[in-house]
């Protein structure tokens, strides 16, 4: 029988009760990644005071019980009574959503926490929240417990400073972990110190086993961003190109250099907002580099009259950039804030960026050269890579092309409900195709390892008949002729043995996806199987483990006497189809990690250091990391 639906079903959610009951609606999930980004809220704040010219030090704190704190030194949240609220503003910005100073009103003239939910939301998923506020001679202290006051704004010192301190603890009841990633907030610091030239941010870590301290200053700013992003590249000219400007209220500050890669890589923000679908700022980056040095390249006879122009994906080869624009009233596509909409901003980048990168190729023309001469090879290379593209190009029932032979493809037609798994080597590959199910899950089997894009032009890797069956199996072309919706299974799952080989198989997948394939990583396409490492057996009962802690757990549990079988797999080839199937394969029992992109910018220095030709960034990762290495194969 149907339960009652009346108007007694109708629930009001009162103030942050809302956030409690649906934290992901704010902050995204309840995973590591919401935990973190209460620190990003919080630090958001801060850094709208230092873009207001009030604020020049902010101190981020992991305290030992994973609280954190963070400490500005602007002009203070104002403490005296809201006129509508009849309650501390203060209070109004900790506890009320959309709430603050950037709705107008002169509070700021841009600003990244556009929506004004920022603080509320943190003290809602906050076990306590304290915030200290220094004003007007007097420090301002206010508590509170998931989101409700404890205890009102009191005077309790005297003061020469102004600023904020927040602390906060996040709340158990709320985040599937409480445990604070340095490295996740070091990345984020950092690339925010980058954006806001002569800001200052400390990021301290006081836990016992974890005692850290770094500092982020760049006087530089976003050209400093450029020479740190290309620090593992070979740039093939030493200048940095740096411009700013403003017109039409938008402030616009571009940077740029050429490395000797084959990838672009592009970073846009507004507002310090990380704009990763781009948007109009980007198209006007795009559209001045691109007129501006084929107008050079013409004038200065680098390109002759019978030439093509070169096109922007040719120009753009081995770029890095950052484009950063300030708005007093930007417009987002979406929720995310990952486009901007602004149409002015096109029209604004476009005219600073084109007359200033005008000056700078007149005033370097060697640098000009260089770059002209880098997009010509790459514009051989296309045409090159054009020809063998038409390999992997889906073709049409007129057509001869077929799927790889290799391929044991699915009967099932609708790509959202199909799979793909690319597994490595033969044996492997034969027993998926027999433990698979035949009706979504189709079976592509990798013979050894593929070629390291990261070394390799389009037209060389187009040439590897592994990395071409993948594109012809995927069906979604790539390059310029990639079509995300002709997209054949929207899971492509990476199944490699669990060992160093295996390790090293998946880690080039992942180099080809994110150098050549990132919107299916960004649309949630990539996944990666996890095998189990052990097998226990023991009164005809299979258990299996999946890393050294989870065997101890499974020992201890069942007793480590009477086992009838015990058994540790080198490679997928090893199991039968039955147990990769229940292990590995179907869908009610397996494990699969998505691909996630955190930091684009940080992911693209990981692949460039590990996959890249220098071997020093190599060591000095191997330096930093060897000591927390698990499941390594000696």
């Amino acid at each position: 029988m149907a339960a009652t639906y009346n108007e007694n079903q109708i629930q009001i959610l009162e103030g942050l009760q809302a956030v409690r009951k649906r934290p992901g609606m704010y902050i995204g999930s309840t995973s590591s990644k919401g935990l973190h980004h209460l620190v990003y809220e919080i630090v958001d704040n801060a850094v709208d005071e230092a873009l207001a010219g009030a604020c020049d030090t902010i101190v981020v704190s992991i305290h030992p019980d994973n609280s954190i704190s963070v400490l500005d030194n602007g002009r203070g949240i104002p403490v005296g009574i809201h006129a509508q609220k009849g309650i501390p503003a203060v209070e109004v910005v900790f506890t009320i959503l959309h709430a603050g100073g950037k709705f107008g009103g002169g509070g700021y003239k841009v600003s990244g926490g556009l929506h004004g939910v920022g603080a509320s939301v943190v003290n809602a998923l906050s076990e306590w929240l304290v915030v200290k506020v220094h004003t007007e001679g007097k420090i301002h202290e206010e508590k509170f417990e998931r989101g409700h006051v404890v205890s009102p704004l009191t005077i309790v010192g005297d003061t020469n400073k102004t600023g904020t301190l927040v602390h906060f603890k996040p709340d158990a009841e709320i985040f599937e972990t409480t445990v604070y990633d340095f490295n996740i907030l070091k990345q984020r610091l950092q690339e925010t110190a980058f954006l806001t030239k002569g800001l200052r941010i400390e990021l301290i870590d006081l836990r016992e086993d974890e005692k850290h301290h770094k500092v982020f200053h760049y006087e530089g700013g976003i050209k400093e961003f450029v020479s740190h992003l290309n620090k593992h590249k070979t740039p093939i000219y030493e200048e940095v190109f740096y411009g700013e400007g403003e017109k039409d209220g938008i402030n616009v500050e571009v940077s740029f250099q050429h490395n000797d890669s084959y990838v672009e890589n592009v970073f846009s923000f507004v507002n310090n907002i990380n704009t990763t679908e781009g948007g109009t700022h980007l198209s006007g980056f795009r559209a001045a580099i691109t007129k501006t040095l084929n107008d050079y390249g013409r004038k200065m006879g680098l390109l002759k009259q019978a030439d093509n122009n070169l096109s922007g994906e040719d120009i753009r080869e081995g770029l890095t950039a950052i484009i950063s624009v300030k708005i007093g009233e930007p417009q987002f596509e979406g929720q995310t804030k990952t486009k901007l909409g602004n149409s002015e901003a096109r029209g604004a980048v476009e005219s600073i960026f084109g007359e200033q990168l005008t000056y700078f190729l007149e005033q370097n023309p060697n640098v000009a050269k260089m770059i002209i001469q880098k997009a010509t090879m790459a514009a051989r290379a296309r045409d090159a890579a054009r020809k063998a593209r038409e390999l992997t190009r889906r073709k049409s029932v007129l057509e001869s092309t077929a799927l790889p032979g290799k391929l044991a493809d699915c009967s099932e037609k609708d790509a959202s409900k199909c799979e793909i798994y690319l597994v490595e080597g033969d044996s492997a590959g034969g027993s998926a195709k027999s433990a698979r199910s035949r009706q979504t899950q189709a079976i592509l089997p990798l013979r050894g390892k593929i070629l390291n894009v990261e070394k390799a032009r389009i037209d060389r890797m187009l040439e590897s008949d592994e990395i071409r069956n993948m594109i012809t199996a995927f069906g979604a072309g790539i390059s310029e002729d990639f079509d995300v919706n002709k997209l054949r299974y929207h899971k492509i799952i990476i199944m490699t043995d669990a060992d160093v080989d295996g390790a090293h198989i998946r880690t080039l997948l992942l180099t080809f996806f994110y150098r050549y394939y990132r919107p299916l990583i960004e649309n949630g396409f990539v996944y990666i199987a996890q095998p189990p490492l052990y097998l226990v057996e023991k009164n005809k009962k299979k258990h299996y483990a999946y890393d050294d802690r989870e065997l101890e757990k499974i020992l201890e549990e069942i007793g480590r006497t009477g086992i009838s079988r015990m058994q540790r797999y080198k490679g997928l080839g090893e199991m039968n189809p039955d147990q990769l199937w229940e292990t590995t394969m179907d869908p009610e029992t397996r494990t699969l990690v998505r691909v996630d992109i955190e930091d684009a910018a940080a992911a693209d220095q990981i692949f460039t250091a590990l996959m890249g030709d220098k071997v020093e960034p190599r060591r000095e990762f191997i330096h930093e990391y060897a000591t927390k290495v698990t499941n390594l194969d000696i």
